[in-house]
């Protein structure tokens, strides 16, 4: 679990850095989004990604992992969104908003991958990005259905494990 551990921290560190760069660039324009629009955009990229590893190529210069990292980001922005609509009060730093975020999604994943034994380890890349698109499809329908839900966990626990998901992902590529 240390390792695991060291990894996920080492796979965020690089994501939060991306994160607070675009930042710096954009402002914090996407907050303009609505959440349903953050879930098309994390859904073309997991799509990009499948395509990318059906076809075995790509014709644009950014690959799988850009991607991971892409869908990790707006997960987190999805969080904070859901946090604002709450009217749970952020943090103006989003720096320090982006790692609250995370930590509550690192404590449900060693959570899980206490319960799992590290499972994620034997599966490929390829089944993690479906199970990525099937949760976004789960998380769509909730949105279209107003976030009713009869049973499901609802969208903040999808966003979550979409975000340990990718990361599984950008690990695994890296150590390839």
């Amino acid at each position: 679990m240390q390792k695991t551990e060291a990894e996920y921290k080492g796979v965020i560190g690089k994501c939060q850095d991306i994160f607070s760069k675009k930042n710096t660039d954009y402002g914090t324009s996407w907050r303009i989004l609505r959440l349903p629009s953050i879930t098309d955009q994390i859904f073309i990229k997991a799509q990009r990604i499948r395509t990318i590893q059906e076809k075995g190529f790509s014709k644009v210069d950014e690959g799988q992992v850009s991607e991971f990292i892409g869908i990790i980001n707006y997960c987190v922005m999805a969080l904070i969104l859901i946090q604002e609509n709450s009217g749970v009060e952020i943090s103006k730093d989003l720096t320090k908003e982006y790692g609250k975020q995370i930590e509550e999604v690192m404590e449900l994943l060693f959570n899980k991958n206490h319960d799992y034994g590290e499972a994620w380890r034997e599966m490929r890349v390829s089944s993690m990005t479906d199970i990525i698109l099937m949760k976004l499809l789960r998380i769509k329908q909730i949105e279209d259905n107003a976030g009713k839900t009869l049973i499901s966990e609802g969208v903040k626990a999808g966003y979550q494990d979409i975000i340990n998901y990718a990361v599984f992902c950008l690990i695994k590529l890296e150590t390839k």
